[in-house]
């Protein structure tokens, strides 16, 4: 059994879907399953991939499934994933060619079952540092901790033992709703265990005009209950007490989109959300007026 499986989801992109794919035919390292995904693609994905199994070069495993958004196809993934360690690496991204000999020579040295795996760091497309590097003084972190305590900025690669991550619940799917944020996950690893640093690029990303990223406030209309549930969550997990009054304020403003008149009963923080509710009121008229139109 092979020690890393990369896991890519995948909706309509195989016009870019060959730059990881040649990423992994450079590897320096084979000890890795890729798994592929597809979400309900529509364009010529699964023709692509089989023609790529057929050459044989990488170790290649394709799934499709009905379209639940990225959230839905991490679920899967969780679920097939047998491999010791995952990680994911986008549709429109691609590693170094000494990525995944990084990873799994980093953690057979290091790797432990007092941690839930290792963080690294991303870059663009020609190798600039996105945001800031992880801490030089220790050896581990959290998520949490690296964004809230150390001025953390910047996207960075997780890579986590698949034993821990079939610890936890998977994402909720909402019906009619397609996006929640991945990050649900990490904060609940991160009340439990630390990541390992390794201060190396793992993974090069190029943010494409059709990704998440790029349209939050849309996503914030289309998936009120998705955003009301993940903000619900950090108002009790977040570091400080800053974060968990912005996460509240979001609580109370994709409540208000998603029609629950019950969100103050249903809220943890119930004096926490009546401080935010006038904030959160101002909120849902902004991403209201930004979306105007959007449907």
């Amino acid at each position: 059994m092979e020690t890393l499986t990369i896991f890519t989801p995948t909706y309509n992109r195989a016009y870019c879907l060959h730059l990881g794919y040649e990423a992994l035919c450079r590897q320096t390292c084979k000890d890795f399953i890729w798994l592929i995904v597809d979400d309900g693609s529509t364009d010529n994905t699964a023709e692509l991939v089989k023609g790529w199994q057929d050459e044989g070069k990488v170790h290649i495993i394709y799934h499709y499934q009905e379209n639940q958004g990225m959230h839905g196809a991490h679920n899967t993934a969780y679920s097939l994933i047998k491999t010791e360690l995952n990680t994911c690496i986008d549709s429109d991204d691609y590693m170094p060619d000494d990525a995944v000999e990084k990873i799994v020579n980093f953690w057979r040295e290091k790797g432990n079952d007092e941690v839930a795996g290792i963080i690294g760091l991303d870059t663009t497309f020609d190798g600039k540092l996105i945001g800031k590097r992880l801490p030089e003084d220790r050896e581990r972190t959290t998520v949490a901790r690296y964004y809230f305590e150390d001025g953390g900025v910047g996207d960075k690669k997780m890579i986590y033992r698949t034993d821990v991550v079939h610890r936890y619940p998977p994402y909720p799917i909402f019906e009619g709703e397609k996006y929640l944020s991945l990050g649900w996950l990490y904060e609940q690893i991160d009340q439990d265990y630390e990541l390992l640093i390794l201060n190396e690029p793992l993974v090069r990303v190029e943010y494409q005009p059709d990704g998440s990223s790029l349209n939050m406030f849309r996503q914030y209309i289309r998936n009120p209950r998705s955003f009301a549930f993940i903000r619900k969550s950090s108002m009790v997990l977040a570091p400080t007490g800053k974060r968990r009054f912005m996460e509240t304020i979001h609580y109370v403003s994709s409540s208000i989109l998603a029609k629950n008149k019950h969100f103050l009963s249903e809220s943890p923080r119930k004096i926490l959300t009546l401080c935010a509710l006038p904030f959160g009121i101002a909120l849902y008229g902004y991403i209201k007026w930004k979306t105007r139109g959007i449907k």
